[in-house]
């Protein structure tokens, strides 16, 4: 494989940057929106492509609509993956563990200030980011969208409530795959798996705006993830 399937349909970063603002949480610099008096706080943990992306922006100030403070962090500080690159070169050196370790000042950020509820969703390879946080007790719940670099034993070790967004047409998390996360995940854990017939690994943030069934199969989505944060972030 020279190149994976989650390089596939870079998005354009030359569209609206959102209607938060950027600035520096936890020591990291990253998209906002929303206030951060609020009670919950949602961290979104972009793919390969970076936090800038407007579709995931557009999606941060969509959670912050539902009454979340929501940090899009650049856990890539300004080197994300770019088209032409060797991504097995690339890689190495954006280790999703390594993302995770960075995410933890910005999570114990959130609480000095009073956030009192943190859910994290993650795309991509956003997701296993989002997937060793859960192995932790400093979130609520997660909600991994068309996850990269999963494995079994990732969900064996998962502490908190979990929703997995999965694409039929997925060659990083095919459908059965992610179906035996069930059998594997702790019995105490709840986990909710949904596969979209028809969709393809990064159809969330990397869809066409101007296409009418994309969109509406990427807002499906973008409402289950919602409907899991709103049911376990509070």
């Amino acid at each position: 494989m020279s190149s994976p399937q989650c390089c596939d349909n870079p998005p354009s970063l030359s569209g609206s940057s959102g209607n938060g603002r950027v600035e520096e949480v936890g020591g990291v610099k990253s998209y906002v929106s929303g206030s951060i008096d609020s009670n919950a706080a949602v961290l979104l943990v972009s793919d390969v492509f970076g936090y800038e992306a407007p579709n995931l922006r557009k999606l941060g100030d969509k959670v912050a609509a539902a009454g979340f403070y929501v940090v899009v962090p650049d856990l890539f500080y300004g080197d994300p993956y770019s088209m032409g690159q060797d991504f097995f070169s690339w890689l190495p050196s954006h280790n999703p563990d390594k993302g995770a370790e960075e995410a933890k000042p910005i999570i114990s950020y959130l609480k000095s200030k009073g956030v009192a509820a943190i859910g994290a969703a993650g795309f991509c390879w956003g997701a296993k980011v989002v997937a060793q946080i859960a192995k932790t007790d400093d979130i609520k719940a997660v909600v991994m969208l068309h996850p990269s670099l999963i494995s079994l034993d990732d969900i064996k070790e998962v502490k908190v409530p979990i929703s997995v967004l999965g694409a039929e047409i997925d060659e990083m998390s095919p459908p059965e795959l992610v179906r035996q996360f069930k059998d594997v995940v702790k019995p105490e854990v709840d986990l909710h798996v949904k596969i979209f017939d028809g969709c393809e690994h990064g159809w969330t943030v990397r869809y066409d705006i101007e296409d009418a069934t994309a969109v509406k199969r990427a807002e499906e989505a973008h409402q289950d993830m919602l409907d899991w944060i709103n049911k376990y972030v509070k």
